[in-house]
């Protein structure tokens, strides 16, 4: 007998109950947009003024080729602390989303690629938000039927 032919038990049952997907889509968008929202306020001083220690974070351990220091410490500040907040309301789900999959590419790539561990269940979190949208709890499933 294969999987989708097994009987389902009372445990399924229950979890299933208790685990419905519009469940797991707000713990996913909430789970990852704190990791990443918490990461923003640690580059600002007050609601968004960017601190100065920000910028030479950028300049030295964050440094990417292409583009400097000036333009990404508040591009990927601003960026830690709006995706997140749309992640968590529900809304433009799937584009927050992949924007901070983007993210977390480069972070792999060009910042810390030996913490692959750790991207990789960032994008594991990320993945079915992207496929599957906000969920049934989300503001997508208000404003964008």
């Amino acid at each position: 007998m294969n999987q989708a032919n097994a009987p389902t038990g009372a445990p399924q049952a229950l979890a299933r109950r208790l685990l419905p997907p519009a469940l797991q889509l707000l713990l996913a968008r909430v789970g990852i947009g704190a990791v990443f929202f918490l990461s923003g306020r640690t580059k600002v001083q007050g609601w968004l003024s960017i601190k100065p220690f920000t910028y030479e974070l950028f300049r030295s351990e964050y440094k990417l080729p292409l583009i400097s220091a000036e333009l990404a410490a508040p591009l990927a500040t601003y960026a830690e602390h709006l995706l997140p907040l749309l992640l968590v309301l529900g809304l433009f789900t799937r584009h927050a989303a992949l924007a901070l999959l983007g993210m977390t590419a480069v972070i792999e790539i060009f910042v810390y690629p030996n913490a692959w561990p750790t991207h990789l269940l960032w994008t594991a979190v990320l993945l079915p938000l992207i496929a599957q949208g906000g969920g049934r709890w989300s503001l997508d499933r208000v404003f964008l039927k």
